[in-house]
């Protein structure tokens, strides 16, 4: 799963090189690689708040932290990414006009959708595998428990039969 507080970070790291580009007069065009940080991180702040909203099965059984705790750090780390989005949309719209913070939508809209097929596609996969892998392990384990259960019943049963066979050999043979 993407870690919101990473993600974080990220965007917080890349906002503030993009503002202090801004500070110094640097064009919006120079800034293209942070900006790209920026999105690419608000982007998996995104994809966190989702699988806080949906987490996998085992996680919900295994998880280090509390379910809740991690959708309130995905909630968190959303509310800031969205404050960092509007003071950039505000910096943008001031020092290039509206239509080139219609342009950036654009453009993150593009990043975000390649990512979705490539890397979140990925991840979907690799969590599917993880779990499919874990309800293998537990269907054998459990398989191999009731084949264990049964053959132990089998020879108990087989021992409570010689032990009748060998009772009754014992009482005909006049010893018991």
């Amino acid at each position: 799963m993407i870690d919101p507080v990473t993600a974080l970070t990220a965007a917080t790291t890349a906002f503030n090189v993009i503002k202090k580009g801004f500070a110094v007069g640097r064009d919006i065009e120079s800034m293209s690689g942070d900006l790209g940080r920026w999105m690419s991180a608000v982007s998996d702040i995104k994809k966190s708040d989702e699988f806080a909203k949906k987490p996998p099965l085992f996680k919900k059984l295994v998880a280090s932290k509390s379910v809740e705790e991690e959708a309130l750090t995905a909630f968190m780390a959303k509310k800031k990414a969205e404050e960092m989005r509007d003071e950039l949309r505000q910096l943008i719209s001031f020092t290039r006009g509206p239509q080139a913070w219609e342009e950036l939508i654009r453009m993150e809209g593009e990043i975000r959708k390649q990512r979705q097929k490539v890397i979140y596609a990925q991840k979907e996969r690799q969590r599917k595998f993880w779990e499919g892998i874990a309800i293998t392990i537990l269907l054998t384990v459990t398989i191999g428990v009731m084949v264990g259960v049964v053959w132990f019943l089998i020879k108990w049963k087989k021992s409570q039969q010689l032990a009748e066979i060998g009772l009754t050999i014992l009482q005909n043979s006049g010893i018991v």
